[in-house]
């Protein structure tokens, strides 16, 4: 396999559970699985990272996936109606560096991460993250402490307000770059 293959990733996504049924083979972004799949109940990850999303168009619950099978998993993922997108993450070698800000708009504390953070609260006394800017790599932003439970995505750019994205109910606890070691 060439590295420029190795970039893109590989996943395919299965209409039954246990990899059973009609399958799709992508190698990149696919806004809307159900242009090519009825619905989606298992799938495998050949090499890559993904995001896997219960709706069209990278909405609703998602899921961090890498290299591995996932045959009968989506209730425990929180994907119970299924997967109906998914977006590749790109493999990224260069340094990593996101403002988190207290408010919306970039408003109240701000402070600037390099590094993974297990919980903000302990670290910088912060007791909610409503906004963000991602100046270099790839990050995931989870709703509790040790980078547990629901997940966020994020790409570089600004992030003015997770409320107005989907995520109103949501505290954002900890962030997590995204590197070939995870």
């Amino acid at each position: 396999m060439s590295m420029s293959d190795m970039s893109k990733g590989k996943i395919i996504f299965y209409e039954d559970k246990n990899f059973q049924g009609r399958s799709y083979e992508s190698s990149g972004d696919c806004n809307n699985l159900s242009s090519f799949l009825s619905r989606c109940n298992s799938f495998r990850v050949e090499y890559g990272f993904f995001m896997v999303y219960d709706r069209p168009n990278f909405t609703g619950n998602q899921y961090f996936v890498r290299r591995g099978e996932f045959g009968d998993h989506m209730s425990t993922m929180g994907l119970s109606g299924g997967i109906r997108s998914c977006c590749q993450i790109p493999l990224y070698s260069g340094s990593y560096r996101m403002r988190i800000y207290e408010r919306e708009n970039f408003g109240g504390q701000m402070y600037e991460m390099m590094d993974d953070c297990d919980d903000i609260m302990g670290r910088y006394h912060m007791s909610d993250c409503m906004s963000c800017h991602v100046m270099d790599g790839y990050w995931m932003m989870y709703e509790q402490p040790y980078f547990r439970g629901r997940m966020m995505y994020l790409r570089p750019g600004e992030y003015r307000s997770f409320r107005e994205m989907g995520y109103g109910g949501m505290r954002f606890r900890s962030m997590r770059r995204i590197t070939d070691m995870m």
